[in-house]
């Protein structure tokens, strides 16, 4: 099944965009808690778009398509790795990845935001890599 990764690739261009934002803002100024609110939920939000992207990328490597819709997502990421869209070490980052976004639903403290920060640039560059693997192995088509 061709991928259409357009709108993945726009979230991360969004997330980047916003954290360069962030980090021009003074600290402690109106401005910085926007954009801060902003990458939090611009990370959310790519997280989300890689997995749903990678779980209709999996149908195409299993005999029972459905079988994908009924998978967790660290499950997918596992599937992923299996089938070389995502390489063992990346795995273990997007498992980071997922367990601080499962930890954003319940916790928007200060701390807990500039915890999600730290790991944003890693995670920008696994969602490109993600993007681009996608994207080559599966063309572009209708999402």
């Amino acid at each position: 099944m061709p991928l259409n990764t357009a709108h993945y690739a726009r979230c991360i261009d969004t997330l980047e965009s916003s954290l360069l934002l962030l980090q021009g803002a003074a600290p402690g100024s109106i401005e910085y808690e926007i954009f801060r609110n902003a990458v939090v939920k611009g990370f959310e939000l790519t997280l989300e778009t890689a997995g749903k992207l990678l779980r209709k990328a999996l149908k195409d490597y299993s005999g029972n398509p459905r079988e994908m819709d009924r998978l967790t997502f660290k499950e997918l990421l596992r599937h992923g790795g299996k089938h070389g869209l995502l390489s063992v070490a990346a795995v273990e980052r997007w498992f980071d990845y997922r367990d601080n976004r499962n930890s954003t639903a319940h916790d928007y403290g200060v701390a807990f935001a500039e915890e999600t920060l730290a790991l944003l640039p890693g995670f920008i560059a696994d969602a490109r890599t993600l993007e681009s693997t996608l994207r080559e192995r599966l063309g572009q088509g209708d999402a």
